[in-house]
């Protein structure tokens, strides 16, 4: 299949899946990004790349706050499976001004932007860029596409002059919107946003276990996801959409706060698109603000006028009775005090008894709507603090026994049905029946009763009979045969049964928190009774308890238990916020269709419809025993003996005068029918009924109508009445409880009027009780009711009243009626407004021209108008409403003028300020009757033919404006208040006065108004600067000429409040952001004032600026309109910003955006200052001082007007600020250098550095400011050129240059800086301009000075500035910039030996050196943690070599932090030691201060000190002692020969006493060293061929250094031979151990017993010699060995910063006999050591084999193997009289070694003779004898003979049961003495393994010294005392050891030449023998404690040895002695003797 390559790649999209067949194809799923680059001819299958999303196990690789590498594959596909979508790159190669990049090197490949990548430059490195080249072919005159286009329709040619892509990147592909984007952005906006935290922030997450947030994220991400497919599937409703908005932008917001990226302004308001460079500036920095600040939106305040609803849906009751069943719901409101207030009507929902569940389902009445609460009735007002709830009464009818009261507590319920003396339904069963009601079970998400209602017991079988019923639970009586017959009652009553309602139980739901939500919730309720029981139990809450239930419940136990009856109920709630219930239904028929309204009682505000409601609220019946009842025409009597007061109930009706009844007109619920007469509930004597009616009356009744009440003690008829009038006194009655007067019912009391006999009729009776009667009755029966009006046609006030009939009244009482008008309670006069207001006009116009009326009537319309600002009550609209349709009084006008002129002429005096400050809040509403009324008037008058009174009018209306004006410019103190009110409410009179004036008189008077505020001061001046916002938005002056105007005046208003000041204060501040308001309201319509503002806002930056800015916890929403500002708590950390500085920001960029321009030129101010400020103030917000530069939107947005407003600047600066070269001092330097400061840091700034950035941020930044750099590159052209002069021929032919040097010199090296960082810029464009630039910097530095050091030194500083904390980009990487500076001096190429040409390219190479360096430091994908370091060093020593001090530092002090995050802490001291190199030890010289890392100015001296210090404790923490000790005593010296500080000279030494203290006593062990060789081609030329030698850890393996060198070289292959081809493909490492090589002579070889540890330590230390061994002969004669070694001589000694170092030198060493001889002795030595310390880790058989194996080998004369052969190698006497012969270095240092070898091997027999292990202890008996001939010279040497003893003190001499060898010596030579004296120290433990009597003789020489864990053996020489108490029953000779000694013998044991050679007193030891045991294995219970331990460790005894033996006193015996006393006594005091230290093993031997 042919290919031919496309002409350009292609970008398109997987529409379609595609299955592999074959190898080379590449399986698509719809959706897959791919790249296509070649096609075959037919055009059916394409090739390219698929770039799939990123995996997250990418994660364990990545760079930190890297994204991802997107997976990248390759292979072949059909052309019907995708779909092309653009075609990348750009055609034409030649055009300066593209706003793409063109060529083929630059364009930072960086993938896709759409489907699912979003990936950084880094994961195209391997492909794309040979992808880029391929598509970027040149094309054989256009023929080839013609083929491509014919197939693939979407690869057309750009033709010329047509748009450009969007992109400036070719490969960066901005635009992925999808066709649904236009209409929906947020579409593709999720999409960005989650694929951006997939490749960016998820792994990260997960990486550190940052879970929580993770979680967060994920929710946020199905959040997101959800939302995205709402949008796709376009399914809400328009409201629905404009709320998912919202919630989607600020769930983007969070997500990228939580991902920790920038905001990005997405706007709810524009379907959320992101807001552009082309929005308001206003705008976006508002919703920036709140977005980056706070956590969601800012709600807006909400109005207290607003009304919420509630509704209340009954899902499921659940109660154990088959009685009907009744619930009354009804809210209640709790203030703080506790007092309890009814809000609303009940509802009552029946629920019937055994009716079918699907009935209840559909039943529509189990649900209501409560209406019309208030904020502050739900606790959401900002002084609110009621507790409002929703009370559930259960009521249910319960039989009574007539004759016999109930003994329970009754309570208060409203049954409507009348009593029924049938039999109760349920009879037979003493257990009731269960009921659990459901409703709705299919209605919406929400669980139905069976979830949370399922927990509901059934009654127990054994329930306690109800004879005598605890509770209200009881409610049914055993209901048997029994109980239905008769039964004496206490009095003789004929007991018979009959049904009653009684309360069961209360229910009670806290609502605040409801009512606040807008979402729908469930709750359960339960249902609580009074307890006849006293309970323990404590009432939680969790269960459904409120204490309101005490509250609402009476209980006389005081405890309460769970209502049986009633158990809980299921209620679903919703609660709304709309002003109008009905509207509210209309608008929501899903939820509220057919649902029924339950009122609150009152008025939620001012009423607007007409309602007449009476609530009549009836508490309880005072009818205890001594209550006297009244009686007609006789005095109270008591109470009948047949009233019981179990079952009281009460009757209500009204009635007429005459008595007749008012048919259904009484409520008990809002959803009940109107009854005549209603009946409560039954309660016991003392209890409540609480229930409230509601009566509806027609207004004629009211007046004349009663309220008649009967109360019955059931089953009896009536036994009282009492009545209640409604109209008392000319009045409704007053609201409040009332205390009515029971009357014995009679045939007097029963009629209303007297009867037939003229007595009689209740009305003639006094209806309530006087407060003083039972004083002298007694205390009468009474009936407690309580009343509440809620009505628009009734008023209860007789003020009112009298007001409204002022025409009926007497004329003189309407000025009392007047002035009283101020008393009355607001809501009487709201619920009249209409009526009130009418009243008022009329007696204004009757009284019209009396002054003393029309200021009466003034002032009450005044405090009626007042109560519009009472937040209670929306009176506005009402008072509008009124003057708009109701208001008639034409002749109105001139009163109310005349009145208001009168006010305004005096304002100082007290009284007419007070009114005139009340009158100025509702001038509005006066000027609105003035409008009216003069229109009416003047319809009356052309009526009856009059005109031209206008000019009259106008002039009375003016002159109160004018009175005003002069009142505002009055200073007086007293009229502050008025002046703040009229300025506060100036702006809401002028609309009013449209109807009486023109629209240019009512300017002229605001115009004038403003000017008369001039001279005001304080916080009115800020409510004047507000007044001037509200101007603005008055559609009043929304026309061009009064804007214009407004405009005009402005500046001179608002200018002396803000500009530049030396004092800010914060109300200086608020003047300032005032100011800004004002200017964004007006900022549409700027043009000439803009050259005035301009100064006033750089000037107010400048000076908020310079103070000092402090982290906030509050944050002030920007460009506020009113005052005080709204604010709100900022979450988590205080940020720090000030909103004034934002704000200024903001208006300057609005300003320099102005279609009209900035019009500097025309300023007052000093144009070049101005410019300086300018310029500096855009500098300060490029810099992110104005806000946080994690603002983005505002960020870029300011990026781009800053750009425009430079090309303005630009512009005048060419103009008015280049002068001729003749007058070149008047070249304003600093103005210039600022100028192309600010300009190189914009087109610098990392903002616009779109290649480097995420998907989203990419797509953002574009969207905003499109592509600044390409203007900033032409605006940096222009300029530069313009400030150069004109070249002369001659020079434009060697630099190819037209302008160059001029002015341009002065800003050399200054700018250099930023234009060397512009050149590393991937824009193309931009980095073209600032390598020209650069080329005239660097010609005009040569002209003037033949040097470029000045510019070579800018240049490293600029870049290692740079990559400090920039990104690394692709023209980085490649070094475009440096190629194309040399393309810039091509012609100079052309000249042999040019020096400009020469001096060029040694600091380009200089320069191109230091990328290389600072790119391999900084590019953070190095192989290795090697290569890193490598790389780091090669920088430094770069750095060094440039004499670049400061930055060497740096790194210095980086590469030691890094190693010691590492935990390399020696490397880290070997780093800082390169810092310290730079000093001198000069006390005297001074050394300047650092900034990083921070170091004061102080002397050479004291640097380095500081330096060494940390130098040293990081060679301490990596344990390298030689590093530290070499550190230490060069300080050692400084302190003592240069400074002379002996203090620290003290510490010094101690310091280094420490060290060599830990070296006796540590283990140190030496590292292990590998040799690695790097071989094959796959590896960089650095390393390729090389040989290096790496230090491991002491214990590393090879295979687990191996593995290391595997895990940082994944491709390479492990070898451990070399032969490998050098020029072989692929990575191999030959890797094999070494070890520091041994110089045999060395002095620590010539001395035996020196510490294993200390040994290593002195020969490896500073290791720079390795070897291995390549030959060893050690057979035949010994003076024929020899060895073979490969030493490799390292660059460095170890250790290094590296921790590797390169082989520099091979070379093989031949071994002579005696150093081969020193060599093998020292490892067999050194290998049986070790073999020893395992064996006494672990008692293994194998091990223990070889130990016995090894030493027979060794001490067995005849065998080839035994070291000791090579004694032949020393000198020896020719006869015994001869003195020893000399032995030479090597002879004396393999005599040592054969003295610590038969030291070792004493060591280990002595540890087999304690074993029980059988191999060891026959390899005791096999070698023993052997090693006493074989190393006799050995033993003599650290064993010698002790000198004979007297017979007095001598100790008997055991004898031996075997012939031993030491039997032959002659008498004076007997080595017994010795040889036991020697195992004194390594084998103590005889005693720990005792052996029999039988035995001892046969070992006593071998088993001398001390006793395992005895506090001191028998042979130390210790005090008689000591050996006594230890040793208590010991046979004689013990005794005899132990007191037969003299103290010269003593002193002759501790004089002997070493401390092995202790007495022999194990044989005097009658414990040092093998332990009995008897046969069962038990030990010998006689044998003492101390000597059972057998705990002893070889590695002790090996440390007792390796330190003990140069350890003996010089000076005598007499101190070691005491000194062993010492010691002996401390551990007989309770020193463990075991401590693995060895101390006590050690002890004596160290004396």
């Amino acid at each position: 299949m042919p290919w031919q390559p496309l002409p350009r790649i292609a970008f398109a999209v997987a529409t379609y899946p595609f299955e592999t067949k074959n190898e080379n194809e590449l399986p698509l799923e719809i959706g897959d990004d791919l790249y296509i680059i070649e096609e075959t001819a037919d055009g059916q299958w394409l090739r390219g790349y698929l770039l799939a999303p990123p995996s997250l196990l990418a994660g364990l690789t990545s760079v930190k706050g890297q994204p991802l590498e997107a997976r990248v594959f390759s292979g072949i596909f059909p052309r019907s499976c995708v779909e092309i979508r653009e075609v990348l790159g750009d055609e034409d190669n030649n055009s300066d001004n593209s706003s793409n990049y063109q060529g083929e090197d630059d364009a930072p490949h960086i993938g896709s932007d759409s489907g699912k990548s979003g990936v950084a430059p880094s994961a195209r490195k391997s492909f794309l860029r040979d992808l880029g080249n391929a598509g970027r072919l040149p094309k054989p005159n256009g023929a080839m596409l013609g083929g491509v286009v014919a197939r693939i329709p979407d690869l057309r040619i750009r033709e010329p002059g047509a748009p450009k892509p969007a992109a400036p990147v070719p490969m960066l592909r901005l635009g992925d919107e999808t066709p649904t984007s236009t209409m929906e952005p947020l579409i593709d906006e999720i999409a960005s946003c989650l694929r951006e935290w997939h490749s960016t922030n998820f792994h990260d997450l997960l990486l550190t276990r940052q879970y929580s947030k993770l979680d967060k994220v994920s929710q946020l991400i199905q959040t997101l996801d959800l939302s995205r497919r709402q949008f796709l599937h376009n399914l809400l409703t328009t409201r629905e959409y404009n709320t998912l908005r919202e919630k989607t932008v600020w769930d983007l917001v969070r997500g990228n706060k939580l991902c920790g990226g920038e905001v990005i302004v997405r706007d709810p308001t524009e379907r959320g698109r992101v807001l552009t460079g082309d929005d308001s500036v206003v705008e976006i920095t508002k919703l920036q603000s709140v977005m980056s600040l706070l956590d969601e939106p800012p709600q807006p305040h909400v109005e207290l006028s607003a009304l919420h609803h509630l509704m209340v849906d009954i899902r499921s009751f659940a109660g154990s009775s088959n009685e009907p069943t009744t619930l009354v719901l009804y809210l209640v409101s709790k203030s703080v005090g506790g007092t309890l207030t009814t809000l609303s009507e009940s509802y009552i929902i029946e629920v019937p008894s055994g009716v079918t569940m699907g009935y209840l389902a559909r039943n529509p009445r189990m649900r209501t709507l409560f209406t019309d609460l208030t904020s502050s009735d739900i606790g959401d007002g900002p002084s609110a603090d009621s507790e409002l709830y929703l009370i559930v009464k259960v009521r249910s009818p319960q039989q009574i026994i007539i004759g016999k009261p109930v003994s329970r507590s009754g309570s208060f319920g409203q049954p409507n049905t009348p009593f029924s003396t049938s039999k109760p339904p349920s009879s037979g069963g003493g257990k009731p029946s269960r009921r659990s009601l459901m409703w709705g079970t299919t209605r919406s998400a929400f669980s139905r009763g069976g979830t949370k209602l399922d927990a509901l017991s059934e009654q127990p079988e054994d329930r306690p009979r109800t004879d005598t019923l605890e509770s209200r639970d009881g409610a049914i009586p055993p209901s048997t045969a029994g109980s239905r017959g008769p039964r004496p009652s206490v009095d003789g009553l004929q007991p018979m049964q009959m049904l009653a309602d009684r309360m069961v139980g209360i229910g009670v739901l806290s609502l605040n928190s409801i009512m606040k939500q807008d979402e729908e919730t469930e709750h359960v309720v339960t249902v609580w009774s009074p307890s006849a029981k006293f309970t323990t139990e404590k009432y939680d809450t969790a269960e459904g308890w409120d204490g309101m239930v005490r509250d609402l419940l009476e209980s006389k136990s005081g405890h309460y238990e769970k209502s049986r009856r009633a158990e809980r109920l299921q209620i679903h709630l919703k609660a709304f916020n709309n002003p109008d219930a009905d509207g509210l239904i209309k608008a929501t028929p899903t939820l509220l269709a057919g649902i029924s309204k339950t009122n609150k009682m009152g008025f939620s505000g001012a009423p607007t419809r007409p309602r007449s409601d009476i609530y009549v609220t009836i508490n309880e019946a005072f009818l205890a025993r001594q209550n006297l009842i009244s009686r007609y025409g006789a005095s109270a009597t008591t109470i009948s003996s047949n009233v019981h007061g179990g079952n009281l109930m009460v009757s209500l009706e009204v009635r007429r005068q005459t008595g007749e009844r008012i048919e259904e007109c009484i409520y008990q619920s809002s959803n009940s029918e109107p009854l005549t007469t209603w009946r409560s509930f039954a309660v016991e004597r003392g209890e409540h009924w609480d229930q409230t009616l509601r009566l509806s009356l027609l207004p004629a009744d009211v007046m004349t109508a009663n309220v008649v009440f009967t109360i019955s003690d059931l089953p009896s008829t009536p036994f009282a009445i009492a009545y209640m009038p409604l109209w008392d006194q000319q009045a409704f009655l007053g609201d409040g409880p009332h205390s009515l007067l029971l009357y014995k019912l009679d045939e007097y009391t029963q009629t209303a009027q007297p009867g037939p006999t003229g007595r009689g009729g209740y009305l003639s009776l006094p209806w309530g009780a006087r407060s003083d009667s039972s004083e002298v009755t007694g205390p009468l029966a009474t009936l407690r009711v309580e009343t509440y009006l809620c009505s628009t046609r009734f008023s209860q006030d007789r003020i009112i009243l009298g007001l409204l009939k002022w025409k009926e009244g007497p004329r003189d009482e309407i000025p009392t009626l007047l002035k009283q008008l101020i008393f009355v309670p607001e809501i009487e006069v709201v619920k009249l407004l209409s009526d009130v207001l009418d009243a008022l006009f009329g007696v204004l116009v009757e009284y019209q021209g009396n002054d003393e009326y029309e200021d009466l009537v003034f002032t009450a319309l005044v405090r009626v108008l007042g109560i519009v600002h009472d937040r209670r009550f929306n009176l506005g609209p009402l008072v509008d409403h009124y003057a708009e349709s109701k208001f008639n009084y034409p002749f109105a006008t001139p009163c109310l003028v005349r009145s208001f002129t009168r006010l305004l002429t005096k304002p100082t005096e007290s009284e007419t300020a007070r009114k005139l400050r009340a009158t100025l809040k509702v001038v509005r509403h006066i000027l609105k009757f003035i409008t009216h009324a003069r229109g009416q008037q003047k319809v009356k008058e052309a009526g009856i033919g009059i005109t031209g009174s206008t000019a009259g009018f106008t002039r009375h209306l003016q002159s109160i404006f004018k009175a005003l004006d002069s009142m505002m410019r009055s200073t007086a103190p007293v009229l502050v208040g008025s002046q703040t009110l009229a300025v506060q409410h100036f702006h809401t009179w002028l609309p009013e006065l449209t109807g009486l004036l023109t629209t240019e008189e009512i300017l002229h008077i605001a115009i004038d108004f403003m000017d008369s505020c001039a001279l005001v001061k304080g916080k009115l001046v800020l409510y004047k600067l507000v007044l001037i916002i509200n101007y603005s938005k008055l559609d009043l002056f929304a026309g061009p000429e009064q804007r214009s105007a407004l405009s005009a005046n402005t500046v001179r208003w608002i200018a002396p409040h803000w500009g530049r000041t030396d004092d800010v204060t914060e109300q200086w501040k608020e003047q300032v952001r005032l100011c800004c308001s004002v200017l964004a309201s007006q900022v549409d319509r700027l043009n000439s004032e803009i050259p005035d503002y301009i100064p006033k806002i750089v000037g107010s930056y400048l000076s908020i600026q310079a103070t000092e800015l402090k982290p906030k916890n509050r944050f002030s929403l920007l460009f506020p309109t009113t005052y005080p500002f709204p604010t709100k708590q900022i979450p988590g950390e205080a940020v720090q910003f000030d909103e004034a500085l934002i704000e200024l920001s903001a208006i300057l960029s609005a300003l320099s955006n102005s279609p009209n321009g900035m019009q500097l030129e025309l300023a007052a101010e000093d144009l070049t200052s101005l410019l300086k400020n300018t310029l500096y103030v855009h500098m300060s917000i490029l810099q992110g001082e104005a806000f946080p530069s994690s603002w983005l939107s505002v960020y870029i947005y300011h990026h781009k007007s800053t750009m425009r407003t430079l090309q303005y600047l630009a512009s005048i600066l060419l103009e008015s600020f280049l002068p001729h070269p003749d007058e070149a001092e008047d070249f304003d330097t600093e103005l210039w250098r600022m100028f192309f400061t600010t300009l190189l840091k914009l087109v610098g700034s990392g903002h616009l550095a779109l290649e480097t950035f995420s998907e989203q941020k990419r797509r953002a930044v574009w969207k905003i400011a499109g592509d600044v750099r390409e203007h900033g590159a032409d605006l940096l052209r222009r300029t530069w050129e313009a400030i150069g002069w004109e070249t002369s021929p001659d020079e434009r032919t060697r630099y190819g240059l037209t302008k160059m040097g001029g002015y341009q010199v002065q800003y050399v090296p200054t700018l250099v800086g930023p234009i060397v960082e512009l050149c590393l810029s991937v824009h193309e464009g931009l980095r073209r301009m600032a390598v020209e630039v650069l080329q005239t910097m660097i010609v005009s530095e040569w002209t003037l000075s033949e040097d470029l050091s000045v510019i070579q030194t800018e240049m490293i500083d600029c870049l290692d500035g740079f990559f400090k904390d920039k990104t690394m980009t692709e023209s980085i990487l490649q070094k475009l910039f440096i190629s194309e500076l040399f393309e810039r001096f091509e012609p100079l190429s052309q000249i042999p030996g040019d020096p400009l040409y020469t001096a060029l390219r040694s600091l380009i190479e200089t320069i191109a050196e230091f990328l290389d360096l600072l790119v391999a430091v900084h590019s953070g994908d190095t192989t290795s943690e090697a290569s890193h370091l490598i790389n780091r060093l090669q920088l430094m020593e770069f750095l060094r070599d440039m004499q670049k001090e400061e930055i060497f530092i740096r790194y210095v002090h980086q590469l030691a932090a890094l190693q010691y995050d590492a935990r390399n802490h020696t490397e880290a001291g070997l780093a800082l030691r390169l810092h310290a190199e730079l000093y001198e030890w000069e006390p005297s010289k001074l050394t300047p201060a650092l900034q990083d890392p921070e170091f004061p100015e102080q002397s050479h001296f004291e640097r380095k000190e500081r330096i060494y210090f940390d130098m040293i404790k990081h060679f301490e923490d990596g344990e390298a002692w030689s590093s530290a000790l070499s550190a230490y005593k060069e300080l050692q010296a400084q302190y003592e020969n240069n400074v002379f500080d002996f203090s620290k000279l003290a510490r010094t030494e101690r310091a280094i006493a420490t060290i060599y203290e830990k070296l006796a006593k540590g283990d140190k062990l030496v590292p292990k060293y590998f040799k690695v060789i790097y071989k094959g081609l796959g590896f960089p030329l650095n390393l390729r061929d090389k040989a290096f030698v790496y230090e491991g850890s002491p214990n590393e393996r090879t295979s687990a250094f191996t593995d290391r060198m595997q895990e940082q070289y994944p491709a390479a292959q492990i070898l451990t031979s070399s032969d490998v081809d050098s020029e072989v493909e692929g990575q191999y490492l030959v890797i094999s151990a070494l070890s520091a090589h041994r110089e045999l002579s060395h002095q620590v070889f010539q001395r035996a017993r020196v510490p294993q540890p200390i040994r290593d330590y002195l020969l490896s230390a500073h290791a720079q010699m390795f070897s291995v061994s390549s030959k060893r002969s050690t057979n035949g004669p010994v003076d024929t060995h020899y060895a073979e070694k490969t030493v490799y001589t390292t660059a460095e000694p170890f250790p290094t910063i590296l921790r590797r170092s390169e082989i520099v030198e091979v070379n093989t060493v031949r071994l002579s006999a005696k150093e081969t001889a020193l060599e093998r002795i020292v490892r067999k030595t050194q290998e049986m050591t070790t073999v020893e310390k395992r064996l006494a880790e672990e008692d293994d058989e194998e091990i223990a084999q070889l130990m016995v194996d090894a030493i027979s080998i060794s001490v067995n004369p005849e065998s080839e193997g035994s070291v000791a052969g090579y004694r032949q190698l020393l000198p020896t006497a020719l006869s015994e009289e001869d003195d020893e012969p000399e032995l030479d270095q090597q002879e004396n240092a393999i005599k040592m070694a054969l003295v610590d070898h038969a030291i070792m091997i004493k060591r280990c027999l002595a540890s087999f003779a304690r074993s029980s292990n059988p191999v060891l202890l026959k390899g005791y008996e096999d070698s023993y004898k052997y090693f006493l001939s074989t190393f006799a010279p050995e033993i003599a040497i650290f064993a010698p003979v002790q000198p004979p003893r007297d017979a007095s003190s001598s100790t008997p001499s055991p004898t031996w049961q075997h012939t031993s060898p030491t039997e032959n010596y002659p008498p004076d030579n007997k080595p017994s003495a010795a040889i036991v004296n020697a195992a004194g120290v390594v084998e103590e433990a005889s005693a720990a393994q005792p052996i029999s009597m039988k035995q001892r003789g046969t070992r006593l020489s071998f088993l001398g010294g001390k006793k395992k864990d005895s506090q001191q053996s028998s042979g130390n020489g210790d005090a008689n005392s000591l050996m006594q108490t230890q040793t208590k029953g010991d046979s004689d000779s013990n005794s005899q050891a132990s007191k037969g000694r003299e103290n010269s013998n003593r002193r002759s044991i501790f004089r002997t030449p070493s401390n092995d050679t202790n007495m022999d007193v194990g044989a005097a030891n009658p414990y040092v023998q093998q332990q009995p045991t008897f046969p069962n294995g038990i030990v010998d219970p006689t044998i003492p404690d101390w000597s059972l331990d057998r705990t002893r460790k070889s590695k002790e005894i090996i440390d007792v040895l390796e330190r003990g033996f140069d350890d003996r006193p010089t000076d005598g015996g007499i101190a070691g002695f005491n000194s062993v006393r010492k010691r002996l006594s401390l551990l007989k005091l309770g020193k463990k003797p075991s401590k693995p230290n060895g101390f006590f093993m050690g002890g004596v031997s160290e004396e």
